[in-house]
């Protein structure tokens, strides 16, 4: 099948349908609103159920219900309706179902306003909700990793029966781009051995906290996001075999980032790039083979450093960590190489 052009969100939606999901529930809230326009139409046409429900509160609870009868299900919101479904993300995690969450990320707490921002790093990635659990977070960089992410979310989401995260961004969720698609898959809700199947003279099971059955249960929860974060990092590298400054930055500021590589590379300075694609596990395996790295940049559209934490942890505090942060004001490939000359000059203040 050829590319055609889609928007960000859009191609969230399809291949949403084309990965299997036969469920919907959520809310609108700019800038993600045309996951839910699109899939009002493209899920009836596919067979499948699609619910503006009331409330995100209402529509992550309607996740729930569908992931415990198997089916590949989502939801998504953006800003303060993200943080209505943090409760829910909490009960899904206790319940091991697989289900995937999109958040297109806006900038602010609170109301915040509509533009693209990171500042919800924090939220996405340490998780809002509450007790112990992980929520697998892709951060994707362009609308054809976007769909891809899709589909291969709600496979990881049921090898390890977990909530996945994509965290988008306003600008990669509004933004048109080429995009090739895969062929439609068929979903079978029956082939799980949890899944509820409905009554009948089966085997009488249930869906609720793990830690109500589960021996060993501390044991199993840490082994559980220990065998995850062992397997599933995913990151990309750009020029970073001999760098001695190295960006890390994802999303839509890692664009900007890679072209300020290529400046710096220009002028003879020895910078690289490290493209987190998974935020949750962080891959540190990608900073454990830099040899030559003398200090880290963390790029990111939020005015606290969020990642930048992960960063210095990924180091093991071994390099300073220097932060260029945005939001109000969106930076360019010019700022981020000059913040590259401060660090080089010993004008930067380092965050970690």
């Amino acid at each position: 099948m050829g590319k055609q052009l889609m928007k960000g969100n859009e191609a969230i939606a399809e291949a949403a349908v084309r990965a299997g999901c036969k469920f919907f529930a959520g809310y609108p809230i700019t800038p993600q609103s045309e996951i839910l326009e699109y899939l009002s139409w493209r899920l009836p046409q596919a067979d499948g159920v699609f619910v503006q429900s009331e409330s995100e509160i209402a529509g992550i609870s309607m996740v729930y219900g569908a992931a415990a009868s198997g089916f590949r299900t989502m939801t998504s919101s953006s800003g303060p309706g993200y943080s209505l479904l943090q409760e829910g993300i909490s009960y899904i995690a206790s319940a091991e179902l697989p289900c995937l969450i999109v958040n297109v990320m806006r900038y602010g707490s609170g109301l915040g306003d509509i533009f693209v921002g990171q500042s919800d790093y924090w939220q996405a990635v340490k998780n809002g909700g509450h007790g112990d659990y992980r929520s697998i977070v892709y951060a994707p960089a362009s609308v054809q990793e976007t769909a891809e992410l899709v589909i291969s979310g709600f496979d990881t989401a049921e090898k390890y029966r977990n909530p996945v995260t994509i965290l988008s961004d306003a600008s990669i969720g509004q933004m048109m781009e080429p995009v090739e698609l895969p062929a439609m898959k068929e979903h079978d809700p029956d082939k799980f051995q949890w899944s509820l199947k409905g009554k009948g003279d089966g085997e009488f099971r249930r869906v609720t906290s793990v830690m109500y059955f589960q021996e060993n249960y501390d044991d199993y929860i840490a082994s559980k996001y220990k065998k995850i974060e062992e397997n599933e990092q995913l990151w990309e590298e750009f020029q970073t075999e001999d760098a001695e400054i190295v960006l890390v930055s994802y999303g839509i500021s890692s664009r900007i980032c890679e072209e300020a590589v290529s400046m710096a590379r220009k002028d003879g300075l020895k910078v690289g790039l490290i493209r987190p694609i998974s935020l949750y596990p962080f891959p540190v395996k990608a900073f454990e083979k830099l040899n030559n790295v003398k200090s880290f940049i963390s790029v990111e559209m939020t005015a606290l450093a969020q990642m930048a934490e992960d960063v210095a942890l990924a180091c093991k505090m071994k390099n300073p960590v220097y932060s260029l942060g945005g939001g109000m004001v969106i930076y360019e490939a010019s700022d981020v190489y000059a913040k590259i000359n401060e660090v080089i000059e010993g004008n930067a203040k380092e965050v970690f």
